[in-house]
């Protein structure tokens, strides 16, 4: 039975008559080109646009996985394998995610699927692990690879990605446009099919013109900042020194803030990033190092302390407010002295915070380091038991926590720290004594 027809039953199968437009392009693209870049708002029929041409190059005679598609969430990969399933073909498909029994999933891999799907987290664990084979895989997906560059996954994807030896066709796909590809993804001009409506692209975004009368725009920055009801905000200036400035002036008036720019160590960057992710600071100042492929949060509000010189970096650093479908909005201080931008409607509605110096609700979280991680056998799971059990903390004193190689991070309700140090200073977690204590503060290195 030949392949075409095949595709025909498969349409029976799903219940539809036709492709539509998107998937019609996305089919040839994804069977033509060895990198495709696929953008579609969700909801367009994105999972069977890729779908259906791996289904044309899976090859019966492969007893091993030939297609691996990287998801951001649990239900996305549940849901694209509903997908496959009912396509009816007769290739086996597993998924495989964290908080899923790892055995059962070692199980399903030992017969091995031609679709393999997962998290990042997941089957980067399984290839440690050599679960599965890696040689006959000739196409990846990264679906919603805009989440998962947003939820953090760059350690991860990259550490897959380069474990492929025989990988010869990528495609991302994405909801929203203007992503920055990272080099680790081997994606080079892709063939780009834009199916984003260049209307919806940015109606979540609203533009407000905060003016600045003094040359020194640090008090309209804290007024503004005392006006967003304590939300937490990214604000971009052009050069690494105003970063810091910004920043200690704003802790020194109560506003807790770390700056990020390129100039400190990648250490130091993390640690910044690890403060501001999970609520232990709720502005960061940045350059615009941070505008692109940051792992950071969505942000209701973006400033613009400074204007970027070119229009794209604009686009860019607004790219991490309104994005999916919320809405957000970028606020633009300026100084009529300030050179005007050709590329900003200085008619924009004018937002005046003057008089506004109510300081933010001061952050919930303060971030704790512990001297180990995945390298020492530490996991998330290990920290939530120690600090709840030995600890003593409840369920909503802990917020985001982060392994890395060697060190890890918790955030703990302010007013929980202190008992929790307390209750913990002669215990040992998995037999072993951690050094545990508020993470320090990223600060300027005091030039002699």
């Amino acid at each position: 039975m030949n392949k075409h027809h095949h595709s025909n039953n498969i349409l029976d199968n799903l219940g539809i008559e036709s492709l539509n437009e998107m998937q019609e392009a996305a089919s040839e693209a994804i069977l033509n080109d060895n990198n495709v870049l696929l953008l579609s708002p969700t909801g367009s029929g994105k999972t069977l646009a890729f779908l259906l041409p791996i289904f044309e190059m899976l090859q019966p005679e492969l007893l091993s996985v030939q297609c691996l598609i990287l998801v951001p969430s649990r239900e996305l990969g549940l849901q694209i394998e509903q997908v496959w399933k009912k396509m009816g073909t007769d290739y086996k498909v597993n998924v495989c995610y964290g908080g899923h029994a790892i055995d059962t999933e070692i199980k399903n891999l030992s017969n091995p699927p031609a679709v393999l799907i997962g998290t990042p987290g997941r089957i980067a664990d399984h290839i440690d692990r050599g679960t599965f084979r890696v040689d006959k895989i000739q196409t990846l997906i990264l679906d919603e690879f805009d989440k998962s560059l947003q939820l953090g996954f760059h350690e991860q994807m990259s550490f897959i990605i380069a474990r492929l030896p025989k990988l010869n066709k990528r495609v991302l796909v994405s909801a929203t446009s203007g992503i920055e590809i990272p080099r680790y993804t081997k994606v080079v001009n892709p063939t780009v099919l834009d199916f984003i409506d260049e209307e919806e692209k940015n109606t979540n975004l609203s533009l407000k013109m905060v003016v600045s009368k003094e040359k020194d725009k640090i008090g309209s920055l804290f007024n503004l900042i005392c006006s967003l009801k304590s939300e937490a905000a990214i604000i971009f200036c052009n050069h690494r020194d105003a970063a810091e400035r910004i920043s200690d002036t704003l802790n020194e008036k109560g506003i807790y803030s770390v700056y990020y720019h390129g100039g400190m160590d990648q250490d130091e960057r993390e640690r910044a990033l690890i403060q501001f992710r999970n609520g232990s600071v709720s502005y960061l100042i940045t350059t615009d190092l941070a505008a692109r492929g940051l792992d950071i949060p969505e942000m209701n509000h973006v400033i613009h302390y400074h204007l970027p010189s070119k229009e794209d970096e604009f686009t860019h650093r607004n790219g991490r407010t309104a994005r999916m479908s919320a809405s957000g909005t970028a606020y633009i201080i300026v100084n009529d002295a300030e050179k005007k931008m050709d590329y900003i409607d200085y008619t924009m509605q004018v937002l005046n915070a003057d008089g506004k110096n109510t300081l933010p609700k001061p952050p919930q979280f303060q971030t704790i380091y512990i001297s180990g991680g995945k390298k020492n056998k530490l996991n998330k799971i290990d920290i939530v038991g120690f600090f709840s059990q030995k600890g003593k903390l409840e369920k909503g004193d802990l917020g985001l926590i982060e392994v890395k190689d060697f060190i890890s991070f918790a955030a703990v309700k302010y007013d929980k720290v202190l008992p929790l140090l307390k209750n913990i200073r002669d215990e040992k977690m998995k037999g072993k004594k951690f050094k545990i204590e508020v993470a320090r503060k990223v600060v300027k290195k005091e030039v002699e």
